[in-house]
């Protein structure tokens, strides 16, 4: 279902809805400052292997996911005095950041070195939605297998029809992915040139 939200006046009613089905274990699409993502509450297990399903991706491979601010992001991960001086810089942004997995995270949103892939997105629907949820949002670019991320809400309705709860228009977003950035070993090491420049590392 197509819902549409105002970046600029995000409906707090209307956020409702969407956290509803989220809480529900629904899968929604979600606009970030990089692309429409597909996401779910990152503690449904059925919701997430849905994602996956709806990607048509192995389950082997990561998906990063949304945290509402620099605290929430220390329950999640194992954050130094050093890459917390990089995060507090360059988040909220269109940045994911590599870091240890702590205890709270999923074991199946682990990579096989326990690390997370973490991101605060500069966009003021998903914030609203994250934060209103209360937990993170699984971040996965709104695509199929290999195919291009949809930049169009509506040609991404279109396209998943009833796989998910809401579709979220908060108008077209040009599909570019985040800079991945790890910090892992307080180094830090570009993995993925996207969106966020990365030449201020």
């Amino acid at each position: 279902m197509l819902i549409e939200i105002d970046p600029a006046r995000p409906n707090p009613h209307l956020v409702q809805k969407v956290i509803s089905a989220l809480k529900d274990g629904g899968v929604i699409v979600y606009p970030t400052d990089t692309c429409y993502g597909i996401g779910c509450d990152i503690f449904s297990k059925s919701a997430i292997e849905k994602v996956y399903q709806i990607k048509a991706i192995s389950k082997f491979v990561p998906l990063s996911f949304v945290c509402a601010d620099l605290s929430d992001i220390s329950r999640y991960a194992v954050v130094t005095n050093f890459s917390y001086r990089i995060l507090k810089r360059h988040l909220p942004g269109p940045y994911t950041f590599v870091l240890p997995g702590s205890r709270e995270v999923p074991k199946m949103m682990l990579t096989k070195r326990r690390t997370v892939g973490i991101r605060i997105p500069d966009h003021p629907v998903c914030m609203a939605i994250v934060k209103g949820l209360g937990n993170p949002l699984i971040s996965a670019s709104a695509s199929i297998a290999d195919g291009p991320t949809w930049s169009d809400p509506r040609e991404i309705a279109e396209s998943l029809g009833d796989r998910v709860a809401y579709v979220v228009d908060s108008g077209i977003i040009p599909a570019e992915p985040s800079s991945v950035v790890s910090l892992i070993d307080d180094e830090i090491t570009i993995m993925r040139k996207g969106k966020g420049d990365v030449s201020v590392f």
